[in-house]
């Protein structure tokens, strides 16, 4: 374990066991548990600091390009970032958090939709809103190519490529598309959003999420990982103001495990708004959702997850 990682464990795990006598936490009253829930935080951590890390370092143009071995579409957020296109790193935001990176595929659909296949220019933020319409019938064309060994991250598994149902990704880019388009640029509906809400991150995060609602096929989830990933990247002034419960699954669940019995939603938003304030952390409210997420599924045996 690295040094680093060894002072964030045991700071960790002092503060959990210090809370208990605030909020008692019977979810991990065993050691095992307790060891379980620290180490999954501590990946939490690692996973947000990666992202500062990368947003940080300078980037060759190369992770830009889709036709590339070197393409990533975080290091390609990065690199436009730091050269102020703030438009095409957000843009390469929400592709990366629509289609996810497979285990197997890793980013080929984000390759395969950004490049165009290679067929014509590339689907830039530029280009898309100047002719969404013209990407629709061109991913109704390409369907197949698109998908061909190349899939959805797990947690977009239900997804479609489908350039013409209302539930498909044709018409998620473009509701996207609009909702962006309403506000000139995501320049200005960033920063006009941060003046709104009294230059609040964390108000800026919740009037983001609420508004995200007209795009289609973002839930929870997907409005949680876009901004989230939005704030850590430098692009828009946010950081998340809840876990928001309201819908989760496996978040809800380690909740539960973590507190015992089934409270209301708004209690568990109150402990674990408490708790986040205990912790201290960079994006905390990111850290419990991840964490709680994973612990859940092997609350007693650590098991690394990579997502």
């Amino acid at each position: 374990m690295r040094p680093e990682d060894i002072q964030i464990t045991n700071d960790l795990g002092a503060k959990l066991n210090s809370f208990q006598f605030i909020i008692p936490m019977p979810g991990i009253s065993s050691n095992a548990s307790f060891v379980c829930l620290v180490r999954q935080m501590v990946d939490s951590v690692r996973r947000i600091r990666y992202v500062s890390v990368v947003n940080n370092k300078p980037q060759n143009q190369i992770v830009c390009d889709p036709t590339s071995n070197a393409f990533d579409p975080i290091k390609a957020a990065s690199f436009y970032r730091q050269n102020g296109d703030i438009n095409e790193a957000a843009w390469l935001v929400f592709l990366f958090t629509h289609f996810g990176k497979n285990g197997k595929t890793k980013w080929q659909l984000v390759k395969n939709v950004y490049g165009a296949l290679g067929q014509q220019a590339l689907w830039t933020w530029i280009n898309i809103r100047g002719n969404v319409n013209g990407f629709r019938i061109w991913l109704s064309q390409n369907e197949e190519a698109v998908k061909n060994h190349a899939n959805f991250s797990n947690h977009r598994k239900y997804e479609s490529i489908s350039a013409l149902s209302n539930r498909g990704t044709g018409s998620a880019i473009e509701s996207y598309v609009n909702w962006i388009s309403a506000s000139g640029d995501h320049t200005q509906l960033f920063s006009n959003t941060f003046a709104i809400c009294n230059n609040s991150t964390r108000g800026t995060f919740a009037k983001l999420y609420r508004e995200m609602d007209c795009v289609n096929r973002f839930g929870r989830t997907a409005r949680f990982d876009y901004l989230t990933m939005l704030g850590k990247l430098g692009l828009a002034q946010v950081e998340p103001n809840s876990t928001y419960m309201n819908g989760a699954t496996g978040p809800f669940k380690g909740a539960v495990l973590l507190f015992g019995g089934h409270q209301s939603q708004a209690t568990f938003d109150n402990w674990l708004d408490a708790l986040e304030v205990h912790l201290g952390l960079y994006f905390g409210m990111q850290v419990l959702e991840d964490a709680l997420c994973n612990w859940q599924k092997s609350p007693n045996n650590y098991v690394y997850f990579g997502g």
